[in-house]
C-alpha cells in the first residue's frame, strides 16, 4: 500500500502536469508570489498579537500585496499604453515602414502596412495565429486575468492559513504540506533570479540604446521609451524579448540600414546569451550547474511549449530541492 509520502509525490507530479498541460502557469505564479510575499512582510507583524488580531492584519498584508501587485501591473501598462507611450512609438514606427517603403522592393514593401490600423491588424492577426501560446504570457484575455486574479485569491488565502496553529496533522495532510514548502522555496529562489535577469537584460539595451549609440553620433527616437518597454515586457519570458527587439529593430532601419543590421546583431547576441544567463544566476540560487538547467528548459519546452519553457527552473528547482531533502545526491 503506497505510504502518504508516496501519494505526496504522486499528486504534486499530477499537478505539475496538469498545470503545464492547460495553461494555469500564470495563475500558479500569481499566486506562488502573492503567497511568497505575504509570508516575507508577515516576519514584520508583532509578535504578541492574539489570534483574532493576527488573522485580520494577516488578511490586511495579503490585501496590499495584491493591491501593489496589480497596482503596479496596471501603472505600467497605463504608461506604455499612454499617447505619450504606445501610440508615440506606433507613430514612429509607421514613419519609419514609410521611409522604407520607398527604398525596398515592390514585392517587399506591398507587405508592410500603410497606416497604424494596418500594423494593428497585423499584430493582432499575429496575436490570433499563436493566441495559444502569447495567451500564457500576455494580457489580452479576460480568461487569463481571471486566472491570475483567483490565483492571487487562493494564494493569499493559503499564506493566512500557514500561520494558523496546526496540532498533530494527518499524514498525507503533512506530506502535502512538505511538498508546499520545498516549492515556495524553488519558486523565491528563482523569482529572485530572474529579476536579476531581467535588470541585466534592461542594463545591456540602456548602454546600447544611451552610450553607444550616442558616441557614434546616433540618437535612436524615443530611446528611453524603447528601454522602459524593455523592462516592462522583459518579465514575459520570450515574447517580451520578441516586442521590443521588434520595435528597437524596425526603429533603428528608420535612421539608416548600418543602425538597424548593427541593433539586430546586439539583440540576437543578448537574447542567445540570456538563455545562458538564465541557467548560471538561476543556477547560483539553486544550486545547479547550467547544463542541467538548460536540459530541464529544452526538455519541458519541447513537451509543453512556452508554458513549460517558462516553468522549467521552478519545476527542476523543486525537484532537486526534493530529492536533495530525500539524501538521495
Amino acid at each position: 500500500m503506497p505510504t502518504p509520502l508516496t501519494i505526496s509525490y504522486l499528486l504534486a507530479t499530477a499537478a505539475v502536469i496538469f498545470v503545464l498541460r492547460f495553461h494555469l502557469v500564470p495563475a500558479v505564479f500569481a499566486g506562488l508570489t502573492v503567497y511568497v510575499l505575504t509570508l516575507k512582510l508577515s516576519r514584520h507583524l508583532p509578535t504578541n498579537m492574539n489570534r483574532v488580531a493576527r488573522q485580520v492584519a494577516l488578511g490586511v498584508v495579503v490585501l496590499c500585496v495584491m493591491t501593489c501587485l496589480t497596482g503596479l501591473a496596471a501603472a505600467v501598462w497605463s504608461f506604455i499604453g499612454s499617447s505619450q507611450g504606445i501610440g508615440a512609438l506606433l507613430t514612429t514606427v509607421m514613419d519609419t515602414l514609410g521611409t522604407l517603403r520607398r527604398t525596398l522592393p515592390p514585392s517587399v514593401a506591398d507587405v508592410l502596412p500603410t497606416t497604424i490600423e494596418g500594423l494593428r491588424q497585423q499584430l493582432a492577426e499575429i496575436l490570433t495565429e499563436h493566441v495559444q501560446k502569447i495567451s500564457l504570457v500576455g494580457f489580452g484575455s479576460l480568461k487569463l486575468f481571471a486566472h491570475v486574479l483567483l490565483g492571487m485569491v487562493v494564494g493569499g488565502m493559503a499564506a493566512v492559513h500557514h500561520f494558523r496553529e496546526h496540532h498533530q496533522l494527518p499524514p498525507l495532510t503533512a506530506a502535502l504540506r512538505s511538498r508546499l514548502r520545498v516549492l515556495v522555496t524553488a519558486f523565491d529562489k528563482v523569482v529572485l533570479a530572474q529579476v536579476k535577469i531581467s535588470a541585466l537584460n534592461t542594463v545591456f539595451t540602456a548602454l546600447y540604446l544611451l552610450a553607444v549609440l550616442p558616441l557614434f553620433g546616433i540618437h535612436l527616437p524615443m530611446a528611453t521609451l524603447l528601454v522602459l518597454l524593455t523592462f516592462a515586457v522583459g518579465m514575459l519570458p520570450v515574447v517580451g524579448n520578441l516586442v521590443s527587439n521588434t520595435f528597437i529593430v524596425v526603429i533603428s532601419l528608420g535612421v539608416s540600414p548600418g543602425v538597424g543590421i548593427a541593433s539586430l546583431l546586439f539583440l540576437v547576441l543578448i537574447h542567445k546569451a540570456e538563455y545562458f544567463m538564465n541557467a548560471r544566476i538561476v543556477g547560483n540560487e539553486v544550486q545547479a550547474t547550467a547544463w542541467e538547467l538548460l536540459s530541464a528548459m529544452l526538455i519541458l519546452e519541447s513537451a509543453f511549449g512556452i508554458a513549460g519553457l517558462v516553468a522549467a527552473p521552478v519545476v527542476y528547482a523543486w525537484l532537486k530541492a526534493e530529492v536533495k531533502e530525500r539524501g538521495v545526491i
